[in-house]
Formats: structure tokens, C-alpha cells, sequence
């Protein structure tokens, strides 16, 4: 058998059905932003992997800080242990953080991380006394994982997991933020928000959030000065803010960090994705001195969380490779020039009566449409095109690897205009004309 046919009988993929002929494309090799199928044809990537391969594919760099690393440890366990690269990696984080985040705890994905934040701040507030702190606040449209609790704080009507709904923990959802990105923050946008801390606030644990970019939600953008005017209502109400810098974090948004956008610091930061350059799975919860200690102060006297593959040596030495390599190019200047790109490329499908928007940030390119697209049929019109371009609900997006250059951004964009402008609505769905 093929190896499609035995992936159909055998693999499950990510939100996927078995047995329902979705279309899938087998992977040979990938270098720079090209991936190379199978059937030898290749693909400008515009993905990144689900946004992490910042440096693109194979490296040299990158590969060079695996072949080290390996020839002295793959993996030990990081309980009682330590190694170098975890200790520089956290060195290393910190340094480049919003200024109080002081303290790193390792994980093994993004969706854990999140947990491991959410454990933290109830830790926290049980410590110091406030037992009832269990629950958490978050605005609608945002998205944070696909573990039990990650789950519970992604919005419960729009979201992927409504399924779950009389599963997961019960949060406090407020407004997603109205004021769109480089528009100012008015106390109506707050009232929510500010409605639900004034009801809820005794048993709030903390407010977690996409600073910025709400990505899977729906890739919205909005205001720093909402997210500021969040961090000064966490500070009144004696609640943590927990910021998900897991899709941003790393320069994605044009700031190492989009809370810098806002000029605030969280109490606990998650990181993730682009954290190994898309080479291996790990994640980081940074938090402060305080967050810790106050744990550290209480019952039972530690943190309750341990990862069997946390601060795994490969996954925390090509870590820094990618932070530093990251760091030594003019990753602005890139950034920029495909924010610049993406808003020249896709503006012609503005115009498009089945596109309800067209918004740049950085370098994200997002074409929302006015009804979801039939990812089945849409999906492999992008593959005709020479481009990896995946598609969900109502978003087209574009979220290529740093290092893209200007004709390959072109390509892309040109490929969104060209599918985007081939679709229509029918029975509720964006499908081929």
C-alpha cells in the first residue's frame, strides 16, 4: 500500500474524521519555506507549521544545536536533575521578558503550559489564603488549547469545543475586545469586563488572555490600550493576568512579545510554537518571584505540576539556537516588509462581495470570509496553486516563516486572491464556484 493509503487506514489527524476521504498530502522533505510532497511537487509554505517554523525548514543552524545536544543527551528526567541547556534556556527567557517575569517552568506543549499557568494561579491564591479563587475570567473569541482546562477558557458558543461544554471547568466569559488594533481603548469597550470583575472577583483566580491577537478564536486584532486597561483592573481587583503568548510570542506581531505593544508585564506568561523554531515540542510558563514564592510558602510547599518530558535537553538546545539566531537577524525589518507585503497582496480581496474583512499585523495576513469554507473541497485548490495554505472556519490566513522572501510572499498572497476570488456561498458554506 501507498503511503496515503496507509496513513487513511491508520492515522487519525488533528480535527479530522476517519474514513471521510479528508484530503491530506504526504510530506518527503522540507527546506527554507518549501515543502516537497511525495509526488515531488513543492509547496510554498504559508503556514509555518501551525505558526512556529519562524527560520523555516532544515536550518543549518538549528540542526547543528540538535547534533551537539545529541551527542551528549537526548533526555534526562528533570526531577532532582538539571543541564545546561534548561538552566541557559531560562537564563535566556528571562532576560528577554517583560520585566517581573523572573522564574521559568518547563513544559512539554503549548495546551500544558496553559494548564500548568492555570494550576499555578490557584496554587497561588490557596496560598495566600483565598481558597475560593478557583475560576477564571476571559474575553469571548479566544482560543488557548485542547486540554480539559485549556479548553474551558476557550469561548464556549464560537470555539472548537463546545462539545464539551458540561465537561469543563465554568469560567467567566466577558466581551471579546472591540477596539481594534491602533484604535483607543473607551470605557464602553470595558464595561463587560469591568461588569463581571465587580460580580465574580472573590472567586476569580486570575484573567487569561491573547495579548493582542486572538489567534485560533478568530484572528482578531485589537487594542493595546484594552489589554493595558486589563492589567490596571487585575491590579485593583487583586486577580493575576495570565497572558498566552503561545502564537505570539517571538516576534509574530512585529514585538518580541505583543504585550510590549501595551507596555505591561504579566504575573504568568506562556510561550510555545515558535519557542524551538518549529523543531521540537516545548513550552514555557514564566511567572514572578512572588507568584513562586507565595507557592513555594504554602501547602503542600511546591508547585503541583511535573512534565515526564519537561526541559527536554534536544527540544531547550535548539530552543536557544532559534531564540538566538532569532535575535542576530533584522527580524523587524522582516516582519514589517511582510506586514507591508501581506497588505498590498491580499487587499484585493476586499472587494470581493464573500469577504467580510481583509487585516494585516505583523506577519499575519487574515481574509475573513462570510461563511466557513468546505475545507475538503477548498483545501486542495490551494495545493493546485503551489502553496501550503490551510484554511479554517471562516479565516484564509497567511502565517509564513520569517525568513520568506518577497516573490515567495507574493506567490502566496496572489494564490488567496486567485482560490478566494473562485469561491461562492452556498447552503451556508464557501465553496468552489
Amino acid at each position: 500500500m501507498t503511503l496515503l493509503e496507509n496513513d487513511a487506514r491508520f492515522v487519525w489527524h488533528p480535527y479530522s474524521a476517519m474514513g471521510k476521504g479528508n484530503p491530506v498530502f504526504g510530506v518527503e522533505s522540507a527546506r527554507g519555506v518549501r515543502l516537497r510532497l511525495v509526488d515531488g511537487r513543492e509547496l510554498i509554505d504559508g503556514m509555518a507549521s501551525w505558526w512556529c517554523a519562524i527560520h523555516g525548514y532544515n536550518h543549518p543552524v538549528l540542526n547543528a544545536a540538535i547534533e551537539r545536544q545529541l551527542g551528549e543527551m537526548a533526555h534526562v528526567m528533570f526531577g532532582g536533575l538539571t543541564h545546561r541547556p534548561a538552566v541557559t534556556l531560562a537564563q535566556e527567557l528571562v532576560a528577554l521578558s517583560p520585566a517581573g517575569l523572573e522564574v521559568v517552568f518547563f513544559a512539554d506543549s503549548g495546551s500544558v503550559s496553559v494548564e500548568a499557568a492555570m494550576k499555578m494561579a490557584i496554587q497561588y491564591q490557596i496560598a495566600r489564603g483565598e481558597a475560593g479563587r478557583t475560576r477564571f475570567l476571559t474575553p469571548r473569541s479566544g482560543y488557548h488549547g485542547d486540554t480539559l482546562h485549556a479548553m474551558s477558557v476557550c469561548d464556549p458558543i464560537t470555539g472548537m469545543h463546545r462539545l464539551f461544554q458540561r465537561v469543563v471547568p465554568r469560567q467567566v466569559f466577558v466581551d471579546p475586545p472591540a477596539p481594534v488594533f491602533g484604535e483607543p481603548c473607551q470605557g464602553e469597550h470595558l464595561a463587560s469586563l469591568e461588569a463581571a470583575l465587580r460580580t465574580h472577583h472573590r472567586e476569580l483566580a486570575a484573567v487569561i488572555l491573547e495579548p493582542i491577537v486572538q489567534g485560533a478564536g478568530g484572528m482578531r486584532f485589537y487594542s493595546s490600550d484594552y489589554l493595558a486597561a486589563v492589567r490596571r483592573l487585575c491590579d485593583d481587583y487583586g486577580l493575576l493576568l495570565i497572558a498566552d503568548e503561545i502564537a505570539t510570542g517571538f516576534g509574530r506581531t512585529g514585538r518580541l512579545f505583543a504585550c510590549e505593544h501595551a507596555g505591561i508585564a504579566p504575573d504568568i506568561m506562556t510561550l510555545g510554537k515558535a519557542l524551538t523554531g518549529g523543531y521540537m515540542t516545548l513550552a514555557a510558563v514564566l511567572t514572578t518571584r512572588k507568584v513562586a514564592d507565595t507557592i513555594s510558602a504554602g501547602d503542600p510547599g511546591l508547585f503541583m505540576h511535573g512534565p515526564t518530558f519537561m526541559a527536554n535537553p534536544l527540544a531547550c538546545a535548539v530552543a536557544r539556537a532559534s531564540i538566538d539566531l532569532l535575535l542576530a537577524s533584522p527580524w523587524q525589518a522582516r516582519v514589517g516588509a511582510i506586514e507591508a507585503g501581506l497588505r498590498a497582496g491580499l487587499a484585493p480581496c476586499d472587494d470581493m462581495p464573500h469577504v467580510a474583512e481583509v487585516r494585516c499585523l505583523g506577519a499575519i495576513g487574515v481574509v475573513e470570509l462570510a461563511a466557513p469554507v468546505d475545507l475538503a473541497r477548498v483545501q486542495p485548490l490551494f495545493v493546485a496553486q503551489g502553496v501550503w495554505i490551510r484554511p479554517f472556519g471562516r479565516l484564509v490566513y497567511l502565517m509564513p516563516p520569517f525568513v520568506i522572501e518577497p516573490e515567495d510572499l507574493d506567490r502566496l498572497c496572489a494564490a488567496v486572491v486567485t482560490v478566494v476570488s473562485g469561491l461562492r456561498l452556498s447552503d451556508g458554506l464557501c465553496v468552489p464556484a
